[in-house]
């Protein structure tokens, strides 16, 4: 088969006005709580876009720890690559990819740095191997094999043996602000239905219907 040839049909039902939330987060919620319920592999999972210093556009697979009135909460290595783009450009888009379901969510907004209690307690709650993969690995650094990464985790397990493993300065949280959300629902013969929340000048979220 080509490419081009393959295509199905989105048949999981459709999206009203009526069925949506007021409030984003609210509606937000009740779609991942159905994409867990679901069984899906990593419902949390979402593709984090940022400008990158060298004015390119990359993307990756963050998995999502949080999300509240105050935004959506994701962890990461502050030397890494999208670390560095944060730190120039302080915007990104973050979405959703419920394929199963016949949804996405893509949320937009500035990014900040989680406060340093919430980075500390969302470290605490890891395992302990992954504590220690966070010592060990420079993220988005070159290495020059698989060997030589298992040889710095294995150093790092040796320095804190049985101990407690405290959060390293350079890994923490980031939480998108959102300033528009869109939700998406597959529909048959690709008329998909497509609302945007976006912040009127009050405070108050505006919901637009989108032509798909």
């Amino acid at each position: 088969m080509r490419f081009s040839d393959h295509r199905r049909q989105y048949t999981l039902g459709g999206l009203r006005r009526a069925d949506l939330a007021e409030d984003p987060v609210a509606q937000f919620v009740v779609w991942q709580d159905q994409a867990i319920a679901a069984g899906l592999a990593d419902p949390t999972a979402c593709v984090l876009a940022t400008l990158q210093p060298d004015q390119t556009v990359r993307q990756r697979m963050v998995l999502m720890k949080g999300v509240d009135a105050r935004g959506l909460v994701f962890y990461t290595n502050y030397q890494s690559g999208k670390a560095a783009a944060l730190a120039e450009w302080d915007q990104a888009s973050m979405l959703f990819p419920w394929n199963e379901l016949d949804r996405q969510v893509s949320v937009s907004g500035a990014v900040e740095r989680a406060s340093e209690e919430e980075s500390d307690a969302y470290f605490a709650s890891r395992p302990r191997d992954s504590q220690l993969g966070a010592w060990a690995s420079a993220q988005s650094q070159g290495i020059e094999n698989r060997e030589a990464l298992m040889q710095q985790l294995a150093d790092v397990s040796a320095r804190f043996a049985d101990g407690e493993i405290p959060r390293p300065s350079h890994w923490g949280g980031y939480r998108l602000i959102p300033v528009s959300w869109e939700f998406w629902q597959g529909g048959e013969n690709r008329l998909h239905d497509r609302f945007r929340y976006t912040r009127s000048d009050d405070g108050d979220w505006q919901v637009l219907r989108l032509q798909p």
